[in-house]
């Protein structure tokens, strides 16, 4: 069986997190064959990749959101067929999206992306919008608003792709719909495994944008909507990491039938009797954060956490573990923040292996705005180190337990909290007995529900249905 994985700005270009599963997950697979179709903003990311490629994977497709009509000098139609209208105008109206025509459209069409946004059809459509629903605000910014929003999509539409037996995308959104129109145009079969709550993401993050304004939010936030209901709509299976994320999928629309929840796991063994502190360290209290330094991390509340922390035990010292180079201006925005505030004993590691690190570290830290089941979380447990963490995704899950009979495995404080967050470190520093009682909590929930080993045998399963399913279908289809 031939698996196409769908991802979304994140692998094989940016470590950590989602990447790090996709990675896992293709290695634990030796014997299947992955074809990469990846989705990234630009050009500029072309080509660099930040992990070597397995030996299974066969194939490397990109997708770039924000790019050039390459094709617009070919000779094309100059209005659409009144199907293909109609269709076009339910997508901009979001009445009953005939997808199955806008994808014959746009795959089996010479189209060009920048005629037909600029074209009369589009105008017309999105005028028609404009009336029912929008007619209290400018209509030129309103089209071009709607210019930019169906922009990135088209290029997804336009996308020529790989036939595969398995369409596997991680999010809905985007990934998605390219795994929705390749289940059409070639039958294979759609998973989706969400690792956060697509839709619930984008509108976080479009609540707190800057850069658009007002209704604008409103009719992004539509547009993903629609995007997620068309995946959940064509999906085979839809995975989800705990329960609470299962019932977000369910509010959004997605059949019960199709989900399932499939927790993350590491390989624990990896992690086993790293080097600790040596005798003079063990005056101090070391603390790890091992993540990316980007703004969904919210690396400055960690900072100033730990400057307050800091003021009431001097024991205290961070190590910030993780590359920056993605987000260049604003790690130099956090290191200017520590330099401002005359914080001692915060380093910055940069990427590093934390074979070399987590040993030594008293317990980590996440102050993270939004997570799905962090591996960070695990990665620790499986070290015997406890967690504070910030209460997002499955955060508090993984520190409280979900029902079992594990204990508290570290502090969930709320979200942008400084004072929380720093009287859990100070906690943490003052009782060194209680850090080690949580340590092994944490490591005996790890070794119970989150291995990798549980994990590989929860998609070998899936991996399997389907291959049967797949060949059923074949058999059937050959005796007709």
């Amino acid at each position: 069986m031939k698996i196409c994985m769908i991802a979304e700005g994140c692998y094989p270009y940016v470590v950590g997190g989602v990447s790090s599963w996709i990675h896992r997950l293709i290695q634990s697979f030796p014997n299947q064959q992955f074809i990469i179709l990846t989705i990234v903003p630009n050009r500029s990311w072309r080509g660099k990749y930040v992990y070597e490629l397995p030996e299974n994977v066969i194939e490397i497709h990109e997708l770039y959101l924000e790019d050039y009509d390459w094709g617009r000098k070919r000779k094309r139609k100059k209005f659409l067929g009144k199907k293909e209208y109609n269709a076009l105008r339910s997508l901009i109206l979001n009445q009953q999206v005939d997808w199955q025509t806008l994808f014959d459209l746009f795959q089996k069409e010479s189209i060009s992306v920048n005629n037909l946004l600029m074209g009369m059809d589009f105008f017309n459509a999105v005028t028609e919008c404009y009336n029912l629903n929008y007619s209290q605000i400018v209509f030129s910014d309103f089209l071009w608003m709607m210019r930019s929003i169906y922009l990135p999509l088209f290029f997804c539409l336009k996308m020529k792709l790989p036939k595969a037996d398995l369409y596997h995308c991680t999010a809905t959104g985007y990934a998605g719909v390219l795994g929705s129109m390749a289940k059409y145009m070639y039958g294979g079969r759609l998973l989706i495994s969400e690792h956060g709550i697509y839709t619930r993401e984008r509108e976080e993050e479009l609540i707190k944008a800057k850069w658009v304004q007002g209704i604008y939010k409103n009719i992004w936030i539509e547009q993903f909507r629609k995007m997620s209901n068309l995946a959940y709509d064509k999906a085979d299976l839809v995975t989800s990491l705990y329960g609470h994320a299962r019932e977000l999928q369910l509010e959004l629309g997605c059949p019960p039938e199709k989900l399932r929840i499939t927790p993350n796991g590491i390989a624990v063994e990896n992690l086993q009797n790293l080097p600790g502190k040596t005798a003079e360290e063990e005056e101090k209290t070391y603390v790890g954060a091992i993540l990316r330094i980007a703004p969904i991390k919210d690396i400055k509340t960690l900072i100033q956490a730990f400057a307050f922390a800091k003021e009431e035990e001097a024991s205290l010292k961070l190590w910030i573990m993780g590359p920056w180079e993605e987000e260049k201006e604003y790690a130099q925005e956090c290191f200017d923040l520590v330099e401002m505030m005359g914080i001692s004993d915060i380093e910055f590691t940069g990427k590093i292996d934390i074979k070399e690190y987590l040993g030594k570290m008293d317990l980590t830290i996440l102050t993270s705005i939004s997570e799905g089941q962090p591996l960070t979380i695990l990665e620790s447990f499986a070290a015997h180190k406890p967690v504070i963490a910030t209460d997002v995704g499955h955060c508090k899950g993984l520190i409280l337990g979900d029902n079992d009979e594990f204990g508290e495995a570290g502090i969930v404080t709320h979200i942008m909290n400084v004072e929380e967050i720093a009287q859990a470190l100070v906690t943490m520093a003052r009782d060194k007995s209680k850090c080690h009682e949580m340590g092994e909590n944490g490591y005996r929930r790890v070794m119970a529900k989150y291995q990798l080993a549980y994990m590989e045998d929860a998609y070998r399963e899936i991996y399997k249905s389907f291959a049967e399913s797949m060949e059923l279908a074949w058999e059937n289809e050959e005796s007709r």
